[in-house]
């Protein structure tokens, strides 16, 4: 059994250089490939990288990018030419390795309108290559096939297999693919885990977690037999493994961006966690049954009033009735802006930590099921935070 992390040069974030503070306690975030990764030209056709990645911000192309070369690559280096994509939303990262490498892909997404929005992306794809390119030029092409599905720990391997045996149309059961999921949200990083290890077929599995607080304990969850984590036999042992929402919650947020702010100065940015702050008193006044629950991404400017935040941070939401009643609370909250901005950098220090422990968690789990593993750094962890693949090939 082995297990590789792959480090590279990391600056401390503490004092900006090189000094290999922490370097025992935690999964490196700088990215680390050591090795060079398959290209795709046609991601730089000036006709048809538009349609690779339309209406697609530059956060998931930086990830789709990098996803779709790692997958690649293990797809040479196991000589497999099928591979299935968990939670694949409209297709962006089976169409880079349907069409951009050649590979058949099947796509798992329990939403029927994200598969008929990315069947119509295929299609356009698919019309302007025609025009742009030599025959000789789309024979790789692999259409991906787009599957209605929901996975769940009740899903049997044997109905997974018969689901993308048809998918890929093939005569029978007798064929190799690679599992991958680019940021599989909560639970499913560990029911895709699950499937890798109990279908035959799959030999490779490729995956970015997220979404650490979504994810059920033992202690959140009592009545479910399979919970998120901890997953291996070691941690479920242990007495002291459990992690809180608000420790699994904090490991979904970067340091990198963050870091910077303080260092330039630039306060009224930080400002934001005071806002929301103040709406969760709101919540938890009102609706404490609700806390902890998300709310709409605001974008800070400058002198934004604590209603207007509110305002758009509900909007859309089971809170969009709340009314802010208390003005004075929440003009005496809002003058603490510096401890909430303490408070959350104090947390910010631990994140690190918190995320190792989950992916070192899952780690072990595949280990103890005679997997090797990596775990590599493969994005910029100022454009994605959840920055880490685990990789594992059965042995």
């Amino acid at each position: 059994m082995v297990l590789h992390v792959f480090y590279g040069p990391w600056n401390c974030w503490h004092c900006g250089k090189c000094c290999g503070r922490y370097a025992s306690e935690e999964v490196k975030r700088s990215r680390s490939m050591l090795v060079t990764l398959p290209s795709c030209p046609l991601l730089e056709h000036r006709k048809l990288k538009h349609m690779f990645m339309k209406c697609v911000k530059p956060k998931k192309s930086h990830e789709i990018k990098r996803m779709a070369a790692i997958c690649a690559r293990s797809c040479q280096e196991t000589s497999i030419s099928f591979v299935v994509d968990f939670g694949a939303g409209v297709g962006h990262l089976a169409r880079v390795l349907g069409y951009g490498y050649g590979i058949n892909v099947c796509c798992l997404e329990m939403q029927a309108a994200l598969n008929g929005q990315a069947l119509e992306i295929d299609a356009k794809l698919e019309s302007m290559a025609a025009k742009h390119l030599e025959d000789s030029e789309t024979i790789h092409f692999k259409r991906p096939a787009h599957l209605t599905q929901r996975l769940s720990s009740d899903t049997t391997p044997e109905q997974f297999i018969e689901s993308i045996r048809q998918a890929f149309q093939l005569s029978d059961s007798n064929f190799s693919f690679g599992i991958i999921g680019l940021h599989p949200c909560g639970d499913l990083s560990g029911t895709l885990m699950r499937m890798f290890l109990s279908c035959e077929q799959a030999k490779f599995l490729n995956f970015v977690g997220c979404c650490y607080q979504k994810m059920s304990t033992r202690a959140t969850h009592p009545q479910m037999k399979l919970h998120g984590y901890p997953l291996s036999s070691q941690l479920q042992s242990a007495d002291n493994s459990q992690l809180s929402y608000e420790a699994r919650e904090i490991a979904c947020h970067a340091m990198e961006l963050y870091s910077s702010r303080l260092q330039s100065g630039d306060y009224e940015y930080l400002k934001i966690h005071s806002l929301r702050a103040a709406a969760e008193r709101i919540i938890v006044q009102h609706l404490p049954e609700l806390r902890h629950s998300a709310l709409r991404n605001v974008k800070h400017v400058p002198g934004m009033s604590f209603n207007d935040y509110f305002q758009k941070a509900i909007e859309g939401t089971q809170f969009a009735l709340l009314q802010a009643t208390n003005p004075d609370q929440i003009e005496a909250d809002l003058l603490h802006w510096r401890r909430i901005v303490c408070f959350y950098t104090l947390r910010l220090m631990l994140a690190p930590l918190v995320e190792s422990i989950i992916l070192y968690d899952r780690a072990l789990f595949l280990l103890e099921n005679g997997c090797q593993v990596t775990i590599e750094s493969i994005f910029n962890p100022r454009i994605s935070p959840r920055n880490h693949i685990t990789s594992a090939i059965k042995n």
